[in-house]
Order: C-alpha cells, then structure tokens, then sequence
C-alpha cells in the first residue's frame, strides 16, 4: 500500500519540476530572445529499457533489471527538457543598436567566460564604447574581438549581411553563427546558450534586421492554461497522498487491532 504513496510523491514532485519550467517561461515574456522551455513527462520503467543496454554493468544489467519494484517503475518523472527555438514576433524599434535574426538557427556571439550565444539584440555602448548585451558581456565581431563605436557617433548602420558603419565608414561585422543541431545548445541564463564549435558554422549573409527586436517566443495563454492544469495535477496528488496516510493506513491499523489471536 506504501507504494501508492510513493507513486503520488513522485508525480507531485515531477509537476513541481513542470511548475518551475511555466513560470519560467511566464516570467520571460517580455525578455527580447527568449525561448520557451517545455518538457516531456514518462516512466522510469520506459526510460530504463532504453538505456539499460548503455549502463556501465552491461552483463549484470538485463538479470537486475527483474528485482526492480514494478510499481515505483510507474512513477512519472521528466525524461527530456527541451526548447522551442520558433522566431517570435519582430517589434520595430527604430533604434540602431537594437537588431534581430532572421534564421532561427542564427545567434550573435558574445564574450561571457568565453564564447557564449545569444539572441537579443537589445544592445547597448558602454561607457567605452563597445556594443554590449544587456547584461555587460561584449559582443563580438567576426574575428571574436570586441566591437567598439566611437562615442560621439552621428550615424550607425547595420546592414542585413551584419556589416556596421559609422558615419559612412565600415569598422566590423558581427559574428553570427548558425548552429547545425540545436538540440547541441545548453541554456545557461541571461539568454545566453553555450555550443559545441563544430555545430557552429559563421554565416552572415541576410542574416540581420536593424531597428527591430525579437520578442519572446512564449504563448501566455497556452502557459496560462498549463499552469492550472499543473496546479490540478498537484492538488489531486496531495488528496492521493493524504487519502493513503490518513484515511487508509487508519483504516489498516483500526482493522489489525479487532483482529483476535
């Protein structure tokens, strides 16, 4: 009967996990770049058999695989975390520094603890000059050195092959790469993706729209509605979990007792 327990524990745990990942999302509305994060739910029972074959005791694995509890094999848990890398809607700035993707498997290049991915264009020029994210980290030109415009610029255009002129005159372009497999990307926060080099290829041609920006990609209402699906789904778990502590194990106990020798 513990087992049913456990089963509950388990799901309401695995919709906490799902809980985090919507407001997270719900959170990021309005973050220019952000890609909305979804995750598949299954069994341990189903994860198992696909990669008991892969474990490190090969030859022991398919024997132990019979001892495992049936039960607890039942208990959801999130077997894959995932992104949707659609293009969310385009917004007109009219800001020079502010730039969008056109390829959804496009992203700048930004130095931040080495060479990170991201794509919001929200850029700024610090106090120096160099053209840089939100959050400080500089962005980088296609020979990965930072991107520095003169203060008292009277003109800056970007063209769509990530070419930026000043006052007429060429100084950079933007490295932007294009990554073969996202499924390689890992997000690491503040819009930033780490990646594998040999899945990034450099690719500016068409690449760029200025005085636009990239919104998030997030559906609020669709977020909206799984947030009180999830918020049900724990809600019903914890009446299983009450109705197995409370109801059933006094009803067990009460029985035991009138039991006579």
């Amino acid at each position: 009967m513990i087992n049913g327990y456990y089963d509950a524990a388990g799901g309401m745990v695995t919709q906490f996990n799902r809980l985090n990942v919507i407001s997270n999302n719900l959170a990021n509305i309005n973050t220019p770049g952000f890609k909305q994060d979804n995750i598949i739910i299954g069994d341990f029972e189903k994860l198992f058999s696909q990669k008991r074959d892969v474990l490190p005791l090969q030859n022991n694995t398919k024997k132990a695989a019979k001892f495992l509890n049936r039960n607890l094999n039942k208990v959801p848990i999130v077997v894959e975390e995932y992104s949707n890398f659609s293009i969310g809607n385009l917004q007109r700035t009219s800001n020079p520094l502010d730039l969008a993707l056109k390829q959804k498997d496009a992203f700048f290049t930004v130095e931040a603890n080495g060479l990170k991915l991201t794509r919001a264009g929200n850029f700024n020029l610090d106090s120096r000059g160099f053209l840089v994210t939100k959050e400080g980290y500089k962005v980088l030109d296609i020979k990965n050195n930072p991107i520095q415009i003169p203060l008292d610029a009277k003109n800056i255009t970007i063209n769509k092959n990530a070419d930026i002129y000043v006052d007429g005159e060429k100084i950079a372009t933007l490295k932007i790469v294009r990554i073969k497999n996202l499924n390689t990307l890992k997000k690491i926060g503040n819009t930033l993706w780490s990646f594998n080099p040999k899945e990034a290829k450099i690719e500016t041609t068409n690449t760029v729209l200025q005085g636009f920006l990239e919104k998030s990609n997030v559906n609020p209402v669709i977020q909206m509605t799984d947030l009180i699906q999830t918020n049900r789904m724990v809600e019903a778990y914890q009446k299983v979990m009450t109705t197995f502590m409370d109801d059933l194990n006094r009803d067990a106990i009460e029985k035991l007792a009138n039991v006579r020798a």
